[in-house]
């Protein structure tokens, strides 16, 4: 499809009620949107396909949706640090950093390296995605050794003090991800949990609390790496 297409579509399916909507009822605050839902958008990438010429001329619109379009359609193995650097000190909300960091950040060769930078920014929405990823990595890499998540336990606990909504939510979705990766995953990741715990804040205490009534619960366990826990 060209651009033209595409945004005539965007157009067709707009509803522009369902832009204060969104930001009444789940925080979603977004300049230039049409008011358009996931799961709209999905159909319309299905349609399209893969094609990444067509998903940077979406982002570049500065059209909400043709943004969210764009992450549904480019293909992750062809991402470079440029375009992620580019994209991401535009995210405004928890809807946008969730589409890009688990369509296209999570399943891409840089989303160790960007699990490492993004946690340590300032901005909220940019620190959120360093902690979706990591969240989203958990099942996107089915391969991964154990040692790699349990480096992520440390960066967790720092950053179990930030009290923003959108930061703390994803810090603690991170924890209670590892800790569904597999059984041994689960009990270091209760232990994580325990120590947040014991710091002071009334975002740790959450974050600790929340993860713990998940994964002490009888959760739902995966079985990555497979080669391992399902030989």
């Amino acid at each position: 499809m060209t651009l033209d297409t595409v945004l005539s579509k965007l157009h067709e399916l707009a509803e522009p009620e369902k832009v204060l909507f969104k930001q009444q009822k789940f925080g979603v605050i977004a300049n230039n949107a049409l008011g358009i839902y996931h799961k709209h958008l999905k159909i319309l990438a299905k349609e399209i396909g893969v094609d990444n010429n067509l998903a940077i001329q979406l982002f570049d619109t500065n059209i909400y949706e043709a943004r969210l379009l764009c992450s549904k359609i480019y293909n992750p193995k062809t991402l470079t640090n440029a375009l992620l650097e580019k994209w991401v000190v535009t995210f405004e909300n928890w809807e946008i950093v969730d589409s890009f960091c688990m369509a296209l950040v999570a399943k891409s060769k840089f989303a160790l390296p960007k699990i490492h930078e993004w946690t340590k920014r300032e901005l909220e929405f940019e620190k959120r995605s360093g902690f979706t990823t990591m969240a989203a990595y958990c099942m996107a890499d089915k391969i991964a050794n154990n040692t790699i998540f349990e480096s992520f336990f440390p960066i967790i606990e720092n950053n179990a003090y930030d009290d923003r909504i959108y930061v703390k939510k994803a810090v603690n979705w991170a924890l209670r991800s590892i800790g569904k990766r597999n059984k041994d995953l689960n009990v270091l990741a209760i232990n994580s949990a325990r120590r947040i715990l014991k710091q002071s804040t009334k975002s740790a205490k959450w974050i600790a609390n929340d993860a713990l009534k998940e994964l002490q619960n009888a959760p739902r366990i995966s079985d990555y790496p497979r080669h391992i826990y399902r030989p």
